[in-house]
């Protein structure tokens, strides 16, 4: 893990979910995942947008990278993953948005962080959106 990464989980379990920076008052999930070749748990730290208590959407973004990242393709051979939202720790289950849908939310999110925006206007791959819902 990168140590950029590393130390906004760090700030993230040290402030209750919250962390500063180019993330300041963004509503930030760490998603637990296993690598889908290398069977490796990994944490990452993401924006995400909360749709209501059981599901929330995530980014594909990679900053605008021509790939998707690497997190995309281990939730979408693992997707029932662990999250962290606040001091809760959770299970859910990914799945990726169908393009109506995906198209329609994408509106949401530009308007909420316009810097996915950027990303957006940086490749040429559409940007994947999944939603995540919490297993009961």
């Amino acid at each position: 893990m990168s140590d950029w990464n590393e130390k906004i989980i760090e700030e993230f379990r040290a402030n209750g979910g919250r962390v500063g920076g180019m993330f300041e008052g963004a509503p930030m999930i760490l998603i637990h995942h296993v690598g889908a070749k290398s069977g490796v748990e990994r944490v990452t730290p993401l924006v995400h947008f909360p749709e209501d208590d059981d599901h929330t959407v995530i980014v594909a973004s990679a900053g605008g990278a021509p790939n998707h990242p690497a997190w995309y393709h281990n939730l979408k051979a693992n997707p029932k993953i662990d999250v962290e939202v606040g001091t809760e720790q959770y299970t859910v289950v990914a799945e990726e948005l169908p393009r109506a849908e995906r198209d329609e939310i994408w509106k949401r999110v530009v308007a909420e962080k316009p810097g996915f925006a950027d990303y957006e206007r940086k490749t040429d791959r559409l940007i994947p959106l999944l939603r995540l819902t919490r297993v009961s």
